[in-house]
């Protein structure tokens, strides 16, 4: 004789609680999955593109003391921009000499700025890392090899400007010393970055070469250079730019001694930053 369980739950109903599990640990799974890919894909695309804010700073050297040469450099990336912060810096060259300091010139540059939101990748607030130069932080650079931008790794939180894991690409000064016969010849150049014309269609940096400007110095003995913070109060201020010179009164400043006498050559090369315009 068989026995009748009125607790017993139908075949029918048993498959499809089953069935509704199964389905919700997959749906689980998936998304687990999707975002450990998002993840690795936000981290392989920022080191890849640490290697083109560097090609772009390389080529900055190239085109800025050509008047007229124009360099596109194109990217590839799903999570992340690449964005123009213009007049981020200010730079000024005083001289001394036997009358004393003088002023000679300021000027104010942008930065470029490959943004990966922390959302997609976060390495740790306040962490920094140098590119290039890679150990040397000093915003001049001695020799005719030294670089005339600093590239770096930057994740500041937080930011009026939004929260980033930043690769940054700054303008700095290179330095280069020569003698002809006694007389010493000391030339320093420095390229200011400025706002072009971005049409953003197309994942590229266009930089174009728009002037030179020169100015030559006699009977020097010293020069300083500072470097000062208009967006200070975004968040664009000393801490985010960690040059290794002296820090006072919140602006960077380096003075550099020279033989007596020294000519000085400064060179502000102007160069157009287009987002986006495709040549």
């Amino acid at each position: 004789m068989l026995r009748v369980n009125n607790r017993a739950v139908s075949p029918a109903i048993s498959t499809i609680t089953l069935t509704a599990a199964v389905v919700v640990m997959v749906l689980v799974a998936m998304l687990y999955t999707n975002r450990f890919l998002d993840s690795r894909m936000a981290e392989n695309e920022f080191s890849t593109n640490k290697q083109f804010m560097l090609t772009t700073s390389l080529q900055l050297d190239d085109i800025a003391w050509t008047m007229g040469r124009t360099q596109t450099i194109r990217y590839s990336c799903r999570f992340a921009q690449v964005v123009f912060e213009p007049a981020i810096l200010q730079y000024s060259l005083e001289i001394s000499n036997d009358t004393g300091w003088q002023h000679v010139f300021t000027g104010e540059t942008g930065v470029i700025l490959f943004n990966m939101p922390i959302s997609a990748y976060t390495i740790g607030s306040n962490y920094l890392e140098r590119i290039f130069p890679s150990s040397n932080g000093s915003f001049i650079q001695d020799g005719p090899s030294a670089p005339v931008s600093h590239v770096y790794v930057m994740e500041k939180l937080p930011m009026a400007a939004g929260n980033f894991t930043r690769v940054v690409v700054v303008p700095s000064i290179r330095m280069l010393q020569s003698k002809i016969g006694t007389q010493n010849y000391v030339k320093f150049y420095l390229p200011m970055l400025e706002d072009g014309t971005n049409l953003w269609l197309s994942q590229s940096i266009t930089l174009t070469s728009k002037n030179v400007t020169q100015y030559v110095l006699s009977s020097v003995n010293q020069v300083r250079f500072k470097i000062e913070f208009p967006k200070e109060a975004e968040g664009f201020d000393s801490s985010f730019f960690p040059f290794q010179n002296t820090l006072q009164f919140g602006y960077y400043s380096i003075t550099v001694e020279l033989p007596p006498n020294s000519v000085v050559e400064m060179y502000a090369g102007a160069v157009s930053v287009s987002m986006g315009l495709h040549i």
